[in-house]
């Protein structure tokens, strides 16, 4: 559950379950979130999973499972895969080198099978891992004016950078961790981390200390995060090749053997995947799985779509066949009919930063 279900609920929030965890969707009116964090600022509760792994070999324990090379110094962190031996995504994390633990945030329903999957890998090393989702909150604090916005409050400690650096300090007499985001949402962001049991004063500061901050929730996190061009688990990365997705962050071709590397790097060799993630815009919302066409020829299919606030028509994310022509004329199926749709440049929106998980292809 989120950790403050009763505080959202006080500020008109709706909730929804993902992946066993309940969380926020909106407070009413998604769309002026939105705009609020393009614009400005604005908050959001994350419903991460969290797996700590703690142990004298916990650094090469985590690196031979991962894609990317794990952080060997406090403070640092990168973004992962975990792939099954075809290659394809299992899930998706963050690892974070805390010092005498790893901190490693999932999709939020992948955190328990993860546990299980590894305690039964461990022998002789000495590694300790165990799910601990209820023990912290995560909040992200996203838009152009995020950095004057930590800095305002952050207390001990200035704003984070590069991407995926971490800080230690406080807030309102919070203690906290405050990373840099990877800018999922194309704007300048961090996520601030805190006991569970602080979860309440930190996100209320955070909406009413220094400068103002916007609550927002799912709702507005998939509108911001497609606009982008920011591929998500749940809706692209699941069960794909990240060669198909152009996801060059989370790989590593350099480090040691991990399981699906085989098949990532015969990929990457070719410089060919069979697919690539495009931005399409359309005259109608066309609804996850939609047919998207060249002429009569079934060339790809929609992974995601929403109403897009900053464009003021319907966005998507389609998986087309990698030699399509680029200038292809497109049409989309929406209730049983085509409709016109046109590729577009990833991202939909330049905003205050760009997302590290924008397509990249050979």
């Amino acid at each position: 559950m989120t950790a403050i279900g009763d505080f959202h609920a006080d500020h008109g929030a709706t909730f929804e379950e993902r992946g066993g965890r309940e969380i926020v969707r909106d407070y009413g009116r998604p769309a002026v979130a939105h705009k609020a964090v393009r614009n400005g600022v604005g908050t959001i509760e994350m419903g991460y999973g969290v797996v700590l792994v703690e142990g004298d070999d916990r650094v090469e324990f985590v690196d031979n499972a991962v894609t990317n090379r794990v952080p060997d110094e406090d403070g640092r962190g990168c973004y992962a895969l975990l792939l099954d031996p075809q290659g394809r995504t299992e899930t998706d994390l963050y690892v974070y080198n805390a010092g005498e633990r790893l901190l490693l945030f999932t999709p939020p329903a992948q955190a328990e099978p993860l546990v299980d999957d590894w305690r039964e890998k461990v022998f002789i090393q000495d590694v300790e891992i165990r799910d601990a989702t209820e023990d912290f909150a995560v909040f992200g604090v996203h838009g152009p004016q995020s950095t004057e916005k930590v800095a305002s409050v952050l207390n001990h400690a200035g704003a984070p950078e590069p991407h995926l650096s971490f800080v230690r300090g406080s807030i309102a007499d919070v203690g906290v961790t405050v990373v840099a985001s990877d800018a999922l949402v194309g704007e300048e962001g961090y996520e601030i981390i805190c006991a569970a049991d602080e979860a309440a004063d930190l996100f209320d500061a955070l909406l009413t200390y220094g400068n103002a901050s916007a609550p927002f929730g799912y709702a507005t996190w998939e509108s911001l995060t497609l606009e982008a061009g920011t591929p998500l688990f749940e809706t692209e990365l699941s069960g794909r090749l990240p060669n198909v997705l152009g996801l060059r962050n989370a790989l590593d071709f350099e480090k040691g053997c991990y399981v699906g590397q085989e098949v990532v790097s015969k990929v990457e060799n070719r410089g060919q995947p069979s697919q690539r993630l495009v931005g399409l815009t359309a005259e109608e919302l066309p609804a996850a799985g939609a047919a998207v066409f060249s002429g009569d020829e079934h060339v790809g299919d929609v992974t995601r779509a929403v109403e897009s606030p900053s464009l003021g028509e319907p966005a998507a994310f389609a998986l087309v066949d990698f030699g399509l022509d680029a200038a292809a004329d497109l049409t989309v199926r929406v209730d049983g009919d085509e409709r016109a749709a046109d590729r577009v440049e990833l991202p939909f929106v330049e905003g205050s930063d760009r997302s590290d998980r924008l397509p990249a292809y050979r």
